[in-house]
């Protein structure tokens, strides 16, 4: 079983690190820096949903670290890690709290979050509180951009979700009780 569920996240991570590299050579069609799509964080809002934190968990850091190498800008690494912490805390907390048809809200809290940490690593490291001012602009580029990557995550799951039990069988417990994958999480 773990391999699977080892495999099933390798599979994940490949695909958002698939996702962030294909972006990075698309034009950005805003130009104000800091703003883009963020369709690997598509992957993240998919596994929060359908495997489990410390699944999203794994693949959100795996996808950092190597996207920050493969883009060969280590000091993306700072704020991804930042915004992307800060957003996997929110989306954790409010992941109980969400349906299947508001999938869509957690991703665009979520992005929300991912702007709020950049911005606070970036006066961190610059050492300028003036950059706040530019964080409205950042706040109204992260709810479209969650917006749209949590609407496609929401379809992508309503696709997958029938499909997952495939890749992760139910378990037998030690009192011979099946649990599904999710309910394994849980317990």
């Amino acid at each position: 079983m773990k391999t699977r569920r080892i495999v099933l996240d390798a599979l994940f991570t490949a695909v958002a690190l698939t996702l962030f590299l294909v972006e990075l050579q698309i034009p950005n069609p805003v130009p104000v820096a800091g703003i883009k799509l963020g369709l690997a964080n598509l992957v993240t809002v998919v596994a929060m949903v359908l495997l489990s934190p410390l699944d999203a968990l794994a693949i959100l850091a795996v996808r950092i670290l190597l996207g920050s190498l493969f883009s060969g800008n280590m000091m993306a690494l700072l704020y991804s890690a930042a915004g992307g912490a800060l957003c996997y805390v929110v989306m954790l907390l409010l992941r109980g709290v969400v349906t299947a048809r508001q999938i869509w809200a957690l991703s665009a809290v979520g992005g929300i979050a991912h702007n709020v940490g950049q911005m606070a690593a970036a006066i961190a490291v610059t050492r300028t509180p003036a950059l706040i001012v530019y964080l409205p602009v950042l706040l109204i580029g992260g709810t479209v951009a969650g917006l749209f990557t949590g609407l496609a995550a929401q379809f992508l799951i309503a696709r997958l979700r029938p499909l997952l039990p495939r890749f992760l069988p139910t378990q037998t417990t030690n009192r011979g009780e099946k649990k599904n994958h999710e309910e394994s999480e849980t317990s």
